[in-house]
C-alpha cells in the first residue's frame, strides 16, 4: 500500500496539473469501490474549480471552490493517470476545460472516494483521531514520548498506529528504526528520551529522502506522470534479508539483515546494530 511519500508524490503531481483548473466533466464509472461512492460526486465536481490539495496521512483532499473536498485514498492498487487514454478499472474520470484528463484507476478496489465539506475535513470519520503529521511542526520528541508512554506493544507496531503518528507504513517504519538504531521489537514505552529524539529525526530524514526520490515502486504504484518511484534503491534494510547492513563490517561479525513477522507484517532489521 502506498505510504506517505508515495501519496505526497501523487498529490504534488495532481496539484501541478489541476490546481486553478475548472472541471468540465466528471464521470463515475462504478458506484462502489471499497465503500459506496457518493452518487452526487460527478455533479459536485462538474463546473467546480480546483483550489488546491492537502495530504493528511495517506489520504489526499482535493479542495473545490464550492466548499467541498474530494477525499481520495489509493488503497492497495490505486493510481492516478494524467492525460492518458481510458484504462481498465478506471472508476472516476475528470476532464478539465483546458483539455486535461485524470483517471482514478484501482483494480483491487481497496481505494476510497468520498466528499466532505472543506471546513470539516478533519472531522471526517477516516481522518478524525489521526496523530500528528511526521513532517509537521506538531510532531516532536516530547509529543512522541507522551504518545508512547506506558505502551507495552513493540515500537514498530506503535509507529504503524495512525493515532500516534500519521502516514507511516511498514516500509518507512523499518527504515526509520534502522537509522535510529532501535530494535523494532523493543517495547514502545521503554525507549529513552534521547533515543526517541533520534527516532523522530530518523523518521523525518527517511520520509524527506523518499519524497525527494519520488516514492517507492511497489506493485501497481506509479507517479501521476507515469514514472516509477525509485526510493527502494536507497532502502537500507527493507527487502534485504540476508544481506550485510551498511553499519556492519561483514561476516563473520555480521550475520545479515533479518526478516521477522510482527502483527502479520514483515519487519526488516539488523540484530547487531539495532538494540
Amino acid at each position: 500500500m502506498p505510504e506517505l511519500p508515495e501519496v505526497e508524490t501523487v498529490m504534488r503531481g495532481l496539484d501541478a496539473r489541476l490546481t486553478g483548473r475548472r472541471i468540465k466533466r466528471a464521470t463515475l464509472h462504478r458506484a462502489d469501490i471499497r465503500w459506496p461512492v457518493p452518487p452526487e460526486l460527478p455533479r459536485v465536481l462538474t463546473g467546480a474549480r480546483v483550489l488546491g490539495f492537502r495530504r493528511r496521512g495517506k489520504f489526499m483532499l482535493m479542495r473545490l471552490d464550492n466548499g467541498q473536498s474530494v477525499l481520495i485514498h489509493l488503497g492497495m492498487s490505486g493510481r492516478m493517470l494524467l492525460d492518458a487514454p481510458p484504462a481498465a478499472h478506471e472508476h472516476l474520470t475528470i476532464e478539465t476545460e483546458e483539455g486535461g484528463r485524470v483517471g482514478f484507476v484501482d483494480p483491487r478496489r481497496f481505494g476510497v472516494l468520498d466528499l466532505v465539506p472543506t471546513a470539516e475535513e478533519d472531522s471526517h470519520k477516516l481522518l478524525a483521531g489521526m496523530g500528528p503529521e511526521p513532517l509537521g511542526n506538531e510532531f516532536s520528541a516530547p509529543v512522541l514520548a507522551a504518545a508512547l508512554k506506558g505502551r507495552t506493544s513493540a515500537i514498530k507496531a506503535a509507529l504503524l498506529d495512525q493515532r500516534i503518528v500519521a502516514g507511516i507504513g511498514n516500509i518507512y517504519a523499518s527504515e526509520a528504526l534502522f537509522r535510529a538504531g532501535i530494535d523494532p521489537r523493543r517495547a514502545a514505552g521503554k525507549i529513552s528520551r534521547p533515543r526517541i529524539e533520534a527516532l523522530v529525526q530518523a523518521i523525518r530524514d527517511t520520509l524527506r529522502e523518499a519524497i525527494a526520490a519520488g516514492g517507492s515502486s511497489l506493485r501497481d504504484y506509479v507517479q501521476p506522470n507515469g514514472e516509477l518511484g525509485y526510493f527502494q534503491h536507497a532502502w537500507k534494510v527493507y527487502g534485504r534479508a540476508g544481506e550485510a547492513c551498511e553499519r556492519c563490517p561483514g561476516p563473520p561479525a555480521c550475520h545479515g539483515i533479518k526478516c521477522i513477522t510482527q502483527s502479520g507484517r514483515s519487519t526488516y532489521y539488523c540484530p547487531k546494530t539495532q538494540k
